[in-house]
């Protein structure tokens, strides 16, 4: 059960869990609205990604140095993991909003349309996600999540 002492994962694992679950006060915060869904959607603060991918890669500099190649494949992976929650991801939420407001106007001028109000509705569309990827600040705070949480683990246990 060596699985269960791999404290880098560990680390990696307890970061997404904490930072999924902190986005739901944060969302109160904002809204004045508890919202447990939030614990298990995509994008919001802090990036649950980013605090995984630091988290590891902190924790491996603890176990095998800041010059073992371990860690270089890590630090490599969480910047290709935080670019893409900034970029790819987040464009990607972005056109969603566009086609989803598309939908809307188009359903809008079918149901204006002569003959069209008068035809039942057969299909519905479910919209598309729009919070998919993360602002650089949400990136930000889920890395400095992610380094903090094993700092502490290697703080306090170790």
């Amino acid at each position: 059960m060596d699985i269960l002492t791999n404290t880098p994962l560990l680390a990696a694992l307890f970061g997404i869990i904490f930072a999924q679950f902190v986005k739901i006060p944060i969302g109160y915060l904002i809204t004045g609205k508890v919202d447990w869904k939030l614990f298990t959607s995509t994008g919001g603060m802090p990036s649950s990604h980013s605090a995984a991918v630091t988290a590891l890669t902190t924790a491996i500099a603890f176990e095998t140095g800041l010059g073992s190649p371990l860690f270089a494949v890590s630090a490599i992976f969480a910047i290709i993991v935080m670019f893409d929650a900034t970029g790819v991801r987040f464009q990607a939420g972005q056109q969603a909003i566009i086609i989803n407001q598309m939908r809307t106007d188009f359903q809008t001028f079918v149901s204006q349309s002569k003959g069209w109000t008068q035809k039942k509705d057969i299909e519905k569309i479910e919209e598309l996600k729009t919070l998919l990827g993360h602002k650089p600040s949400e990136v930000f705070m889920g890395a400095l999540t992610g380094i903090v949480i094993s700092i502490l683990i290697y703080a306090f246990i170790f």
